[in-house]
């Protein structure tokens, strides 16, 4: 087996168990239609893989086993936009429009400006 596939595999463990429990905390805090959890797990996921990849083009200590720890296995365990589809999906069926339009589009304007921020933030 692959050195990165085992890196990756660790990262996404962690990753999927950090999500689990940032999405229950959150969700008890902020009991509210609009899924708070997911939103924030997918934004500090989205800073993490941006900070990562801003870090790796220039540190030796993020080596290819690494950045795949970081990003296709802690990331790709922590974001969660399979769950955020179905929670639109969800959205939707309930009839909840404005929600659904409050929710993809921040997600989608906030996780962006998440990942520039960290690559911008840890790049040079």
């Amino acid at each position: 087996m692959n050195r990165s596939v085992i890196f990756v595999a660790i990262g996404g463990m962690i990753g999927t168990v950090c999500r689990y429990f940032s999405v229950s905390v959150v969700a008890g805090l902020l009991p509210f239609t609009f899924p708070f959890g997911t939103f924030v797990v997918n934004i500090i996921g989205c800073f993490i893989m941006g900070a990562a990849l801003g870090l790796a083009e220039h540190s030796l200590w993020l080596d290819r086993d690494w950045r795949a720890f970081v990003t296709a296995g802690f990331c790709g365990g922590f974001t969660t936009f399979s769950a955020f589809a179905f929670e639109n999906v969800e959205l939707l069926m309930d009839k909840n429009y404005s929600t659904f339009i409050a929710y993809s589009s921040a997600s989608f304007v906030v996780c962006l400006a998440a990942a520039f921020g960290g690559f911008a933030l840890l790049r040079n």
